[in-house]
């Protein structure tokens, strides 16, 4: 006798009998609902892009932090669900703090994104908790720069360019042509904010989005400012009218 469809969805330990955990599928739909968030990797470094849009006029908009600083060489963009993003980070600075005392090193970043996915495995095995509705880019150089993205289910991969959040399929669409591994920093934080107005298909401001970097010559995280970030805001706009001007 099989449970009716409202048991496999309420379980998080009981597969499907297509061999689905429809609690982890709903975690990844909050991942889809929440706000776009991009990295690139290039040679020079890693540069992580966020959608920081502020939905009302009384909002403080510093409040809105989407890209974090994990370690000196390590950064992290999230999407998804903000209180289950703030226990994530705060796991994995401390996993990258118990590595530099324990080895007397930084931790690379494969291994603190293999740390960070075990952590989020965990609950989607046991009864009586739920997954994390949140995904993670977590961007970095070590011997390299290293750009992975983390899953609800604890899946883990290593993308060149990738994107989490509402504006995926679109920022993925647009690199799948236009990415470019010999490209330069400044070109990469370009390309990264063209594919956001394409996403949010709006014209992007320069308090409405989040830069960070990791570069190679120093391998130190970076937050630019919004003065920093103007110029490339202004470019990207430009290279978006221009193509919508061809299309028309």
């Amino acid at each position: 006798m099989h449970l009716p469809q409202m048991g496999y969805d309420r379980a998080i330990t009981v597969f499907s009998p297509d061999g689905r955990l429809f609690q982890v599928e709903y975690a990844r739909e909050a991942v889809k609902r929440g706000a776009t968030a991009i990295g690139v990797k290039t040679k020079e470094g890693v540069v992580l892009v966020a959608d920081r849009r502020v939905a009302s006029r009384l909002l403080e908009p510093d409040t809105i932090e989407k890209i974090y600083k994990i370690d000196d060489h390590i950064c992290a963009a999230t999407s998804g669900l903000v209180a289950d993003a703030r226990v994530l980070v705060d796991r994995a600075r401390l996993e990258a703090q118990i590595n530099r005392l324990t080895y007397d090193e930084p931790i690379s970043v494969k291994e603190l994104a293999k740390r960070i996915c075990d952590f989020k495995q965990q609950f989607t095995q046991f009864g009586g908790v739920r997954p994390f509705g949140v995904s993670l880019l977590i961007a970095g150089v070590d011997e390299k720069p290293r750009l992975y993205e983390t899953d609800p289910s604890g899946a883990l991969l290593e993308y060149k360019a990738t994107a989490i959040g509402a504006g995926r399929n679109v920022v993925m669409e647009y690199f799948e042509k236009e990415y470019d591994e010999n490209m330069s920093l400044d070109e990469a934080i370009i390309k990264a904010m063209v594919a956001m107005g394409k996403a949010i298909e709006s014209e992007l401001t320069p308090e409405g989005v989040e830069v960070g970097l990791v570069s190679v010559k120093d391998k130190l995280f970076r937050s630019l400012s919004i003065e920093e970030i103007k110029p490339y805001v202004d470019k990207a706009n430009e290279i978006i009218r221009e193509e919508l001007k061809k299309q028309s």
